[in-house]
């Protein structure tokens, strides 16, 4: 597993969290009152984020048993990820995750293609990270029911359009790649190295409202799926999985977890989130948005992810049925 080995240098500086456009949200664990007065939870984020009661809804399971294969679904092109580019990235915290913005303008030329993607190219501009409590799951997506302790989003942003809001407007706008986050056996339980600059810089951002630029960068493929693991995937179209929810999403959701240690994972718990007037903040966890439903969408697989079968239904549980079918009609028959 490679290290970025690179020296960080950090210049803390106040952040000012303007309102969001949708309104004051937040998450079930948030708040003991999330939901009453002006304050949503993700049950009531529809009604200040129409978009979010809306069809094709993320995030979803994915079912291994009905998703499809689909042959177009190639290899990624991955341009700038194997290399330290141009900085300086800056790390935040919002009051509902950490997120290391990565687009630095211009001069950023970190963009993914290929895989079955729209045209033109995706440029990145963010990755940010969902987790659970202590000992629980908190990533977003699961398969076959099977959630992780955490799971990273990289998102990237059409080529063809100019600004976030304009992208938010169409299906193919934005396209995000998904990395389930899962810790070790206790007895083989270690630090994943390529995570240990971020979750270093965790102290510098522990409170709401406050960021760090990073000096220095690192590859981003180091926290990606390995070689092969990032021809195992699944794909859907999606949402946004934060008010306002808009279905601009395409979604990448890689099979093979990443490893991170608990250690790690429990650094990423100590992040505070806003408080209620008068109140102390209280620690960030379980910042992740129920499942929704999948709806009549399309699941599809790549061609090197894993399938399974529908479960076949016996020989002798047919033949009884038929047999029930038919003495029912010949009982209602005249």
């Amino acid at each position: 597993m490679r290290s970025p080995g690179f020296a960080l240098a950090f210049l803390t500086m106040p952040l000012v969290v303007l309102g969001d456009s949708e309104g004051t949200w937040c998450y079930d664990s948030q708040d003991p009152k999330c939901g009453e007065d002006r304050v949503s939870c993700p049950t009531h984020w529809k009604e200040m984020a129409p978009a979010c009661g809306g069809p094709a809804q993320s995030p979803i399971n994915i079912d291994l048993h009905l998703v499809q294969r689909d042959p177009t679904l190639g290899p990624f092109i991955l341009q700038g990820y194997n290399a330290a580019p141009p900085g300086p990235w800056t790390l935040e915290n919002d009051g509902h995750t950490v997120l290391l913005h990565i687009d630095t303008g211009p001069q950023s030329h970190l963009e993914i293609r290929g895989a079955g993607l729209p045209l033109p190219a995706y440029r990145a501009l963010q990755l940010h990270f969902h987790w659970g409590g202590p000992g629980r799951a908190g990533s977003e997506h699961s398969l076959d029911g099977q959630r992780r302790p955490m799971e990273m989003h990289v998102v990237h942003m059409n080529t063809r359009y100019q600004s976030m809001g304009e992208a938010r407007g169409h299906p193919d706008g934005l396209a995000v790649l998904a990395v389930l986050l899962v810790s070790p056996p206790q007895e083989q339980d270690t630090d994943n190295a390529n995570f240990s600059f971020l979750v270093s810089s965790l102290k510098n951002v522990s409170e709401r409202g406050v960021s760090v630029n990073l000096a220095s960068t690192f590859p981003l493929a180091s926290l990606l799926p390995g070689a092969s693991g990032l021809s195992r995937y699944y794909r859907y179209s999606g949402s946004l999985t934060t008010p306002g929810c808009q279905p601009a999403v395409v979604w990448t959701v890689f099979e093979d977890a990443v490893p991170i240690g608990r250690a790690q994972v429990a650094q990423f718990q100590t992040m505070l989130q806003s408080g209620l007037p008068s109140s102390h903040p209280a620690p960030l966890t379980e910042n992740f948005r129920p499942q929704q439903p999948l709806g009549g969408r399309r699941v599809s697989a790549s061609p090197g992810a894993s399938i399974r079968a529908a479960a076949s239904v016996p020989a002798p549980t047919l033949a009884r049925v038929h047999a029930a079918l038919l003495g029912l009609w010949l009982w209602q028959s005249p």
